[in-house]
């Protein structure tokens, strides 16, 4: 903030407080002559020949809770921000008072974590406290996207299954929390196959997940499955490529969606969905607690 504008706030907030207690003063004056301080002081305004106005004065007590509030203005913005750039004489700031609030919760998770900072992800699967600690983790960070119970939505990975589609070992699923991945880097077809190729595509995947499908169009759509850039990713059987995180195409497993028009949006468009980095926000233990809830969600979810 520039000095004239703090200085304008100063002169702004101070005039403000000064004249609410002159304003408290003047209307406790008598403004008549005929005007007494007291009970039952009479203006001398009258409406409909009986209505008469009186200057009855607040109660003291009432009076005084104003004056006090003033004075607790004037004493906050000593001692606090509130005027312009001066920061008061205890120096205060949001931002401070979060780095002090902060240490003192790392420093009980620490207390927690501490222990669990050297199990391998196998072992924090199988430890109580560890996974009290990562399902609070989990509903905190991850659920808004995969669901508290971890089945996902359109576009956000089902992780009660044993469908991975980065690898669902410890590392491969750490390094996914961590990194954050481009969860569905897929090109549009649409230009280059047209819609008759992108019609033929479909259908062959279609043919190769056991779906309902156009025998002839299918036919079709191998060849050009294998003969484009499909195979590249998704490899010859279609049963995608981990390394690449490109999706298994011959089970029931469907990030977008597996019905026919969901497909030829998916070929003809693309996808780009993409998960965030949680490693510099959550820490290293964080995440490897995060990892195990996960895997252990893949298991429960795969019996």
């Amino acid at each position: 903030m520039t000095t004239g504008w703090s200085l304008w706030i100063v002169i702004l907030t101070i005039a403000n407080i000064l004249g609410c207690f002159w304003l408290l003063r003047w209307t406790a004056k008598p403004r008549t002559a005929n005007e007494k301080i007291g009970g039952g002081a009479d203006t001398g305004h009258v409406w409909d020949k009986d209505l008469r106005e009186y200057n009855n004065p607040l109660p003291k007590w009432w009076l005084w809770l104003f004056y006090i509030t003033i004075a607790f203005g004037l004493l906050y913005l000593a001692l606090y921000p509130g005027l312009g750039n001066f920061a008061g004489v205890k120096g205060w700031s949001q931002a401070s008072q979060y780095q002090q609030e902060r240490a003192a919760v790392e420093a009980r998770a620490e207390a927690i974590l501490g222990p669990l900072a050297a199990m391998p992800v196998a072992d924090l699967v199988n430890n109580e406290q560890a996974m009290k600690t990562a399902r609070n983790l989990y509903l905190q960070n991850c659920a808004q996207c995969h669901g508290s119970d971890g089945g996902g939505a359109k576009g956000f990975p089902n992780l009660a299954n044993s469908d991975w589609q980065w690898g669902g070992d410890a590392d491969s699923v750490v390094a996914t929390i961590a990194n954050g991945r481009v969860a569905a880097g897929m090109m549009a077809w649409g230009p280059v196959l047209g819609e008759q190729g992108v019609n033929e595509v479909v259908a062959y995947v279609q043919q190769l997940s056991g779906q309902p499908h156009d025998a002839a169009l299918a036919a079709a759509g191998a060849g050009r499955f294998q003969t484009t850039g499909c195979i590249g990713c998704h490899g010859v059987d279609g049963k995608g490529n981990p390394l690449l995180g490109a999706p298994n195409l011959t089970d029931d497993v469907w990030l977008y969606g597996g019905d026919a028009a969901t497909l030829k949006e998916t070929v003809t468009n693309g996808r780009a969905g993409q998960m965030p980095a949680w490693g510099e926000k959550l820490g290293e233990q964080r995440v490897k607690l995060l990892a195990a809830y996960v895997t252990k969600l893949a298991q429960e979810g795969s019996r």
